[in-house]
């Protein structure tokens, strides 16, 4: 009941001044992103000038020219390396924080199922614990079983094998088998 008095609260401040203090707090923002970009642009090129003083190329001969040119080829391939190098790294921590993140996501998702102790009970009181009150009747589950009487199988007797084979042998054999199966 109180949860639905504070939502039905309206906020004391009027729609076009919220509007206003949203468009105000936008221009704030972008105008803060300009001066953070200058600022980075600024320290670049201090950097810059720091790393690489200005070339002066004016009365160099041209030996003094190609050995200038091969010394910035070599600070360019030391430069090279050193990115590849941290671009390694960074890529290699990209992957190892993300892996990081799935391990949390899997540790966080995982419920333990806890140890359930195994309890006898009878059907009776199962079914008076799932239907409470209602259960009033006991039942008898064999009682409602079907009995089924099994035919007991014919047994033929075991006779000598020798005896049978020499008995089905030729002829006559053969007529006993004609008329064992014709009845």
């Amino acid at each position: 009941m109180l949860f639905m008095c504070e939502l039905q609260k309206k906020s004391k401040i009027s729609s076009s001044r919220r509007l206003g203090l949203k468009i105000r707090l936008l221009a704030v923002a972008t105008q803060m992103l300009q001066e953070e970009k200058e600022q980075k642009a600024r320290e670049r090129e201090a950097v810059l000038a720091e790393r690489l003083p200005p070339l002066n190329l004016s009365g160099l001969s041209l030996q003094e020219l190609q050995d200038l040119c091969k010394e910035l080829h070599h600070k360019i391939d030391v430069v090279d390396e050193e990115r590849y190098d941290v671009g390694l790294k960074v890529s290699k921590n990209d992957t190892e924080i993300e892996n990081m993140k799935i391990k949390i996501t899997e540790i966080q998702s995982k419920f333990k199922k806890p140890h359930l102790k195994r309890v006898k009970i009878s059907a009776e009181a199962m079914l008076s614990v799932l239907l409470g009150s209602k259960h009033k009747e006991s039942f008898d589950f064999k009682a409602n079983l079907k009995t089924v009487k099994k035919e007991e199988e014919k047994k033929e007797e075991v006779t000598d094998w020798r005896k049978n084979v020499e008995a089905m042998s030729g002829m006559e054999g053969r007529k006993k088998l004609f008329d064992a199966s014709g009845n």
